[in-house]
């Protein structure tokens, strides 16, 4: 009996020796992204499970909690960064992430993606968009905003949650939209917005938290937003204000890392952020509108969606030139007694 059970435990460690070898071969490709990304309801387990099938690899994520905090983090480590690949930067950052000189240029087609106005990069592939929108519980007002005006100077009763524009591409977002509207008007209109502001986050989950825990009655966040409700929740409750100037959009983009050593393996997964199979993660669990072909047709929910008259963006040169300035400018408006 223990001659069969040393023989066996021999032939088990001879036979398993191919396998621990193949194990050891599989690479890792590690993808920094945005905490809500990789969430249980977010798009990252599906994205993992449909790309571990293709690669023959794993796929690693790393999170943190919003797309400014991935590239100060990105900044921080520099060429020494584990990142093979980033995603969730977004259009507003691209600029600044580019003069670090931390990627390269991802070399692949990225013809099937459209958005709304444009956009083509040589360095950055848009996975998903989504316009920026104040979402309001219809039980709490009857009247919402009509538009950045109405906001800015309506019953400061009614409050609203924003994020930060340091930390967060919404709070960012939201920053260039009443950049946009307002010019140097800018910072009165802050001043009076901000007797309306509950509180500022560093980023979209807490604030959406705190609105669907019924702590305020708007919060920023997307057009696409209610179809999470309708569909999840099924209730029409949670809606977002057609803004009169128009929306300002969101293109999230990935991006690859110079000092990456699986630049295959890094190309092939933002290729695949472009393919049917990941798209058709996107509008259900990231609640943003895919940029390319889906491979089945969008929820019924996405079509009694706000469509934005007007689409604002500002140039990723701009932003970069004039981010501090404008968040400078900010700080000082919402310092104000």
């Amino acid at each position: 009996m223990r001659t069969f059970l040393v023989y066996s435990l021999t032939a088990l460690a001879v036979l398993a020796q191919p396998l621990m070898a193949t194990a050891a071969d599989k690479k890792t490709l590690t993808v920094y992204t945005y905490e809500s990304f990789v969430a249980d309801w977010g798009p990252g387990p599906k994205v993992k499970e449909a790309f571990d099938k293709t690669c023959d690899c794993t796929l690693n994520f790393v999170a943190v909690a919003d797309g400014v905090a991935l590239l100060t983090r990105l900044k921080l480590e520099g060429a020494s960064s584990e990142a093979d690949v980033a995603l969730g930067l977004d259009t507003n950052l691209i600029q600044e992430a580019k003069d670090t000189g931390l990627f390269a240029p991802h070399g692949i087609d990225t013809s099937a993606a459209k958005v709304p106005g444009g956009f083509k990069d040589d360095v950055f592939v848009p996975f998903d968009y989504g316009h920026f929108a104040v979402i309001y519980d219809s039980e709490a007002i009857k009247t919402p905003p009509t538009s950045l005006k109405d906001l800015v100077e309506g019953d400061p009763s009614q409050k609203i949650v924003i994020q930060d524009p340091r930390t967060s591409t919404p709070g960012l977002g939201l920053l260039l939209w009443v950049k946009s509207v307002y010019g140097d008007k800018a910072p009165e209109a802050w001043a009076k917005l901000k007797t309306r502001i509950l509180t500022v986050t560093p980023g979209w989950s807490e604030a959406y938290g705190l609105f669907t825990k019924g702590e305020a009655p708007m919060v920023l966040s997307y057009v696409t937003s209610p179809a999470y409700h309708m569909m999840e929740e099924k209730t029409d409750r949670y809606k977002a204000a057609t803004f009169a100037e128009g929306h300002y959009i969101q293109i999230e983009v990935s991006g690859m890392l110079k000092a990456t050593k699986n630049k295959a393996l890094a190309e092939q997964f933002l290729a695949f952020t472009l393919s049917p199979q990941f798209q058709t993660i996107i509008p259900t669990t990231n609640w943003m509108m895919p940029t390319a072909a889906t491979a089945d047709p969008l929820p019924e929910a996405f079509g009694k969606l706000v469509e934005p008259s007007k689409t604002f963006l500002m140039s990723p040169e701009e932003v970069a030139k004039n981010r501090q300035a404008f968040i400078r400018e900010w700080l000082s408006a919402m310092s104000m007694n």
